[in-house]
């Protein structure tokens, strides 16, 4: 299966040349990048790299050193699970091992079926459900690392 390289639409390229002579424009001009694909295509960053007059390793040094911007493109199911303090001392830790176990991906990656993806927050302002883990805006609590496989499954159920 041959990957899609993305294109740039006209109202990205119309927003990063309203930005281009802002000052700390890189930033915002990502943000909409990540907002307009979900993440940030490769193809994309080249693009936006010319546009800015900027070199694509400072673009890919931006992207790296923040952890809210992504390479990959989310899975269909996206589980964030916190780390937050109360999630972090119940377990939290745990609970993204298992994900990223039973999945077969690390942080911040996609499964191989394009199905899922595991990302670490901060909080969720769950903490009376610690530890939580959030599918796609709806909330897992009080869980434990036996938890996962039927959340899984649960989803995978949903296709």
């Amino acid at each position: 299966m041959s990957k899609q390289l993305e294109t740039m639409t006209p109202e990205l390229r119309a927003f990063i040349e309203e930005w281009k002579a802002k000052p700390g424009n890189l930033i915002m001009v990502l943000h909409r990048v990540q907002q307009t694909y979900g993440y940030i295509p490769r193809e994309i960053a080249i693009e936006t790299s010319q546009i800015l007059d900027v070199p694509l390793a400072k673009i890919y040094g931006v992207i790296t050193f923040y952890n809210f911007f992504r390479l990959q493109k989310a899975g269909k199911y996206n589980i964030q699970v916190c780390l937050g303090t109360a999630c972090y001392l119940r377990g939290g830790d745990d609970i993204i091992k298992e994900f990223e176990r039973q999945l077969g991906v690390g942080l911040n990656a996609t499964s191989a079926d394009g199905m899922f993806s595991v990302e670490a927050v901060r909080c969720l302002g769950c903490c009376g459900l610690a530890p939580v883990a959030v599918v796609n805006g709806e909330v897992h609590g009080k869980l434990s690392s036996k938890d996962v496989d039927s959340i899984i499954k649960q989803y995978r159920e949903r296709g």
